[in-house]
Parts: structure tokens; C-alpha cells; sequence
């Protein structure tokens, strides 16, 4: 008798509940692995040198026909890139390089790794946290990624376009141009073309992580694969690249001119005022947009190779992570 009690008991349906009910924390508690923001800087250090790299001679190129008078063409521009080799070898097209390294390295790191921590933050303030964001957060968690970039970064930009458009002569290394341009000009030119970095790089970045995210989201959808080939990551990010640099361009040629006003001969001091002058002297299509071809070839390039770098190197992280190779 007392054993049918005992037995009866146990049936009722509290007690089920007592036994069976798990608390909320285990019921909620997210035991899958994340990656820290650390992870995110070393993969889009790594990503934003592999992709610089590959365009290097393409930008340096890019650079001698933005600061300068003389009007761009393909075959001007290929003359120029042969011309260069001829004269100071093979090594002489990345000139300029380790400027480039020095300064794209943090900047394509911490422009990573904020937007990862941008999307975070929106997707808590707007109730899509782990989703992908609406079209308005996704344009400023791009963004404000590309603000704090480069306002982190911007004197290493300065050093590097000075390297790209000058002779071995005038600048030895990257500390050498520190030093001159500190001494002879002020250290308040190292700031030079600042205003115009972050007007563009407004549009640039908003535009560029929003093409790159709503192309993947897209593609998720119709293909329902969580992640795109290698090959579509390419494609996406060229694609984003091409419209992004088209929006910002007048304001990258801006730029240019200010940061080597210095050693070209002119003065530049405001944004209006160059670019009157320079739509004045070379008009709309060919001084604005000096060089948007060229931009056309090496932009998607470089933004196809660094999404998709950063991409595939977060998800080796990833898995290392799963694997417990790493413990935080």
C-alpha cells in the first residue's frame, strides 16, 4: 500500500514539474564558443595587409595622378607604372609599402573589430541581437567602424601618401617623414585633409559594410547556406567596394591634395577651396573623378580580398576555438 502511495505521488503532475523544470540560467546559458575582440583586430590586420599588397603598385599609381596636374588615362597610367620599374626596379612599385602596412594593419583591425562591437551594440538597441541588422543600423555600424578607423589611424594615411608621391631621396623611412614633416611644417600638418577623410569616409564605410552585409543576407535567404563560397565573398565585396569608392571619390582626390600640398608646390587649406580650385583648373570629370578608373580595377580588388580574408580567417578562428585550442 505504501508503495502505490509512494508511486502515486510521483505521477502527480507538480512533482513532474519539481523534477523536470531547469532553471532559467541553463536554459538560456549560450555554452557556444565567441571570439574576442582580439580575434577580430588579428584577423582584420591580417585581411587589410593581404588585401593592400596585392593593389599596392595600382595605388601608389593612383595617388601620383590624384595630387598631380596631369590628366589620367589607362595607357598614362600603365607608362607610369613601367616607367617607374625601368627607372628604380621592381621593389620601387610598392613604395610606400611599409607606410601602408604600418597604417592599414591598425586601421583595417580596429575598423573590423568596431564593426563587429558596432553590430553588437545596435542589434541590443534595436532587439536584434545574433540577426542581421535593418538596412538604416547596418549603414551606421559601417559607419561609425570607418570613423573610428580612421581618427585612430589618420597621421600614418598623412606618412604614406607622402612616401607614395616622393623620391627615396626626400624621405628615407617612415620615421624620417615623421620627423621633417614635425620639423619643417608643424606637427599640426600631420593633420592635414583630416575634415575630408571623415566626410568620406562616412558614406565609404556605411556604404561598403552595407553592401557587403545585405549581399550576404540576401544570398543566405535564397541559397538558405548560413555562409557564401569564397568566391561569392569576392564578388559581394567587390561589389561593395566599387559602389562605396564611387560615392566618397571627389572627396579621396580632396584629400590627397591636401596631405601633399607640402611637397607639390601648392596650398590647399580648406575643402571648398580645393576643390574650386581644382574644378577651376581641371574640371569636374577630369580633377574630381582623376583616376576613378583606376579606382574601379584596384578598389573591388582590395575590398573583395579583405572581406573575404577577414571572413575566412574568423571562421578558422572559430573552429579553433570549438576545437579548445584556445582558452580565454
Amino acid at each position: 500500500m505504501a508503495h502505490r502511495v509512494h508511486d502515486h505521488q510521483r505521477r502527480l503532475p507538480g512533482a513532474q514539474t519539481t523534477v523536470l523544470t531547469l532553471p532559467p540560467s541553463s536554459q538560456t546559458k549560450d555554452l557556444r564558443p565567441r571570439l574576442t575582440a582580439l580575434d577580430s583586430l588579428l584577423c582584420g590586420a591580417f585581411a587589410g595587409a593581404v588585401a593592400k599588397t596585392v593593389i599596392a603598385p595600382l595605388d601608389r599609381t593612383k595617388i601620383i595622378f590624384q595630387v598631380s596636374s596631369q590628366r589620367f588615362s589607362a595607357k598614362e597610367a600603365f607608362r607610369v607604372i613601367y616607367c617607374t620599374y625601368v627607372k628604380d626596379g621592381l621593389l620601387s612599385l610598392w613604395r610606400g609599402n611599409s607606410a601602408t602596412m604600418v597604417r592599414v594593419m591598425p586601421y583595417a583591425a580596429i575598423q573590423f573589430c568596431s564593426h563587429e562591437q558596432y553590430k553588437k551594440l545596435l542589434g541590443g538597441y534595436y532587439g536584434f541581437q545574433g540577426k542581421a541588422l535593418p538596412p538604416f543600423p547596418r549603414f551606421l555600424a559601417g559607419s561609425l567602424a570607418g570613423l573610428t578607423a580612421a581618427m585612430l589611424t589618420y597621421p600614418l594615411d598623412m606618412v604614406r601618401a607622402r612616401m607614395a608621391v616622393t623620391a627615396k631621396e626626400m624621405y628615407s623611412n617612415i620615421m624620417h617623414v615623421f620627423l621633417r614633416i614635425s620639423q619643417e611644417e608643424g606637427v599640426k600638418t600631420l593633420y592635414r585633409g583630416f575634415t575630408p577623410t571623415m566626410l568620406g569616409v562616412i558614406p565609404y564605410a556605411g556604404i561598403t559594410f552595407f553592401t557587403y552585409e545585405t549581399l550576404k543576407k540576401l544570398h543566405a535567404e535564397k541559397t538558405k547556406r548560413s555562409q557564401p563560397y569564397p568566391y561569392e565573398r569576392l564578388a559581394f565585396g567587390a561589389c561593395a567596394g566599387l559602389i562605396g569608392q564611387s560615392a566618397s571619390y571627389p572627396l579621396d582626390v580632396v584629400r590627397r591634395r591636401m596631405q601633399t600640398a607640402g611637397v607639390m608646390g601648392s596650398s590647399y587649406p580648406t575643402i571648398l577651396g580645393t576643390m574650386r580650385d581644382i574644378v577651376a583648373q581641371e574640371g569636374i570629370r577630369r580633377g574630381l573623378y582623376k583616376g576613378l578608373s583606376m579606382n574601379w580595377l584596384k578598389g573591388p580588388v582590395a575590398v573583395g580580398i579583405s572581406f573575404t580574408t577577414f571572413d575566412i580567417t574568423h571562421s578558422f578562428l572559430l573552429k579553433l576555438h570549438q576545437m579548445g585550442f584556445f582558452i580565454h
